[in-house]
């Protein structure tokens, strides 16, 4: 007879950058059944965008996620041009496609470099971070920010690409190139990593459908999906490159996905620098009208969408996000059930999960009244708190 035992994964762990709960059900070392708890993490930024003029929500946004704060204010500034009917010049969109790309670039090398952490290949994590540095230096050239760029606003972009930088750029792209290329080799190539992550955590093509994923999580089931090419924006539609796919749906392939776009967005920048015309980087629009617009992107990790409703003012009457993740994170259960536990954290790395961008808190009511304010907030999470040090006791 098997006893099965509960294995407690967070809230807070070494191995998790943001907090969230999982409690798998073991059997042995075989996981059986896994409950997953949201809700650790919650900032108010969709409310918080409705007290906000329309310029500081695209700053706001930025802070979703300082990995995809590029994605963030380039689908927001899409959505209010959708309700404007605002022109971006061409010189703009082919600087937002840049910064997307150079985006990209680090989102993935950042992955990279975790993934190997997590199953204590610490020399893959020490070379990915050193390998993204040259992208983050071209990041700080490009908008004078490694992180929460400030670069995008309705109607085109802050700041220019100057020609004296496009040389430098172009040459911080080859290194990277060089030192990739090494890299993917040894990744690719790694006995141990094929035996260490082929075959698990496989999320089928069928069930990669049934459950809507996004992203290199659904293009590494075979899913050939990618909003830059199904819904083109910025100048996709100018460029030549190709959607990467892989058929097994397993961690190896989300991860070979990953390493091969990285080759496809270096050749998208290049084709950019090389295509963009000269002339204004901002149409300088004056006034949101009222409406409603969507703003859809290809984010590293997957679609990112912003829906915004205006009423005429300076200020969205309703802001929606919705991230990459909150569609990619419910495979999670599909593909850990049935794997050890010592697979259970690379598999959820798998999906690069970014929490704060998704974590969200709904209250719906028909009365005006608040339903719950700080103080009650505060005190059920203090109650909560109680309950998981009686459970769990002290650690």
């Amino acid at each position: 007879m098997s006893h099965n035992a509960h294995v407690p994964i967070g809230p807070y762990h070494p191995l998790q950058e943001e907090p969230e709960f999982y409690k798998l059900v073991v059997d042995g070392e075989k996981v059986v059944d896994v409950d997953v708890r949201i809700g650790y993490n919650h900032r108010g930024i969709e409310k918080l965008s409705e007290s906000k003029s329309y310029d500081q929500s695209i700053f706001l946004v930025e802070r979703i996620c300082g990995i995809c704060s590029s994605s963030h204010p380039i689908a927001c500034c899409q959505a209010l041009e959708d309700i404007g009917g605002v022109e971006v010049p061409e010189r703009a969109l082919y600087i937002r496609s840049i910064c997307q790309e150079l985006e990209r670039l680090h989102s993935h090398m950042l992955w990279l470099g975790l993934a190997g952490h997590f199953i204590g290949y610490n020399t893959v994590f020490m070379w990915a971070w050193k390998y993204r540095e040259p992208i983050c230096d071209i990041m700080e050239t490009v908008t004078g920010n490694r992180q929460n760029y400030a670069m995008h606003k309705v109607g085109g972009v802050r700041r220019d690409i100057e020609r004296e930088h496009v040389s430098y750029i172009l040459k911080r792209l080859d290194e990277f190139i060089k030192n990739i290329s090494i890299l993917k080799g040894a990744v690719l190539d790694d006995p141990v990593l094929h035996e260490r992550l082929k075959g698990i955590g496989i999320l089928t093509k069928e069930d990669a459908i049934d459950y809507a994923a996004i992203g290199p999580v659904a293009r590494a089931s075979g899913v050939d999906i990618d909003v830059r090419r199904d819904h083109p924006y910025g100048v996709y539609d100018r460029i030549k490159w190709n959607v990467v796919t892989q058929e097994e749906g397993d961690v190896f392939a989300k991860t070979v996905v990953r390493i091969l776009e990285l080759f496809e967005s270096v050749g998208i920048i290049r084709q950019c620098l090389d295509k963009m015309p000269e002339g204004p980087i901002d149409s300088n629009p004056k006034d949101i009208p009222p409406g409603e617009g969507i703003g859809q992107i290809e984010a590293p990790r997957g679609e990112c969408f912003h829906y915004i409703k205006s009423d005429g003012t300076n200020s969205p009457v309703r802001h929606k996000v919705r991230a990459p993740t909150y569609m990619n994170f419910p495979t999670f259960r599909e593909t850990v059930i049935g794997e050890t536990i010592s697979d259970a954290t690379i598999i959820l790395a798998a999906i690069d999960p970014c929490y704060c961008c998704t974590e969200r808190m709904l209250i719906v009511d028909g009365s005006d009244k608040n339903i719950m304010g700080a103080e009650e907030l505060i005190r059920l999470s203090q109650e909560k708190t109680r309950l998981i040090k009686d459970k769990y006791g002290e650690r």
